[in-house]
């Protein structure tokens, strides 16, 4: 495959590794600094693109990809309030794109347990919920798009929980996350069901950005001859 990337810091780069030892050739890496080179005429020459950037580009990058035709996976967070509107573009293009809050595939399998989880844990109202999110010092959005992709979970699970919120809260309705920066830190999600009696916590520690890059790249392997809107679990098959 021909890969573009979007974004080429410590994620890019280690994107970059993974796909080059796969077999595949990476033949645009968009920064900071090459921004002009993000045009119809380069990205038309990738099979797919990966994106990883920030809240405030990511929007923009998909689009001018699913514009130009390039089948596009996106691993931003922060900017899904337009999601929809991608989403629609999309479809009307018939295009192609893949969005995770999450690309490794143990966090997708961690979704899988906090969804059963939740499940069985509906019912029991004597139990609380709170979360914690601990990322390093340079991640620019809290709280992450991986806890945010859990609470939503728990909240589809157990109705009593309204909204998230990024703070400690008395308010039952209102599920605590609480964010954490500390370097070095490549995240850690946990998940606790707290009562008088006793607690129940699930938790996902990434060692490193590997894990991350290799669903990516997997992503874009999986994106191949598809039109439409894919997730994740489209990937793994969940």
């Amino acid at each position: 495959m021909r890969i573009g990337l979007i974004g080429y810091g410590r994620m890019g780069k280690t994107i970059e590794q993974i796909a080059v030892q796969r077999g595949h050739d990476i033949i645009l890496r968009i920064d900071i600094d090459n921004q002009g080179d993000l045009n119809a005429s380069n990205l038309s020459k990738a099979d797919a693109v990966i994106e990883f950037t920030g809240p405030q580009s990511a929007f923009s990058n998909v689009m001018k990809c699913l514009q130009a035709g390039t089948p596009v996976i996106c691993g931003s967070t922060g900017w899904l309030d337009k999601y929809e509107e991608v989403k629609k573009y999309c479809l009307s293009v018939n295009g192609t794109f893949l969005y995770a809050s999450n690309f490794s595939v143990g966090v997708n399998i961690f979704f899988e347990v906090n969804k059963r989880l939740a499940e069985l844990m509906a019912a029991h109202t004597d139990y609380d919920i709170i979360m914690t999110e601990i990322h390093h010092t340079q991640k620019k959005d809290a709280p992450s798009g991986t806890a945010i992709t859990l609470a939503e979970q728990i909240m589809e699970k157990i109705p009593r929980k309204k909204t998230w919120v990024n703070h400690m809260s008395d308010h039952d309705a209102e599920l605590e996350i609480i964010s954490e920066r500390i370097d070095p830190a490549a995240g850690t999600h946990k998940v606790r069901y707290s009562s008088v009696i006793d607690e129940i916590e699930i938790t996902h520690t990434a060692h490193s950005r590997q894990g991350f890059a290799l669903g990516a790249v997997l992503a874009a392997e999986f994106v191949q001859n598809k039109k439409g809107i894919f997730s994740m679990k489209d990937v793994l098959a969940l």
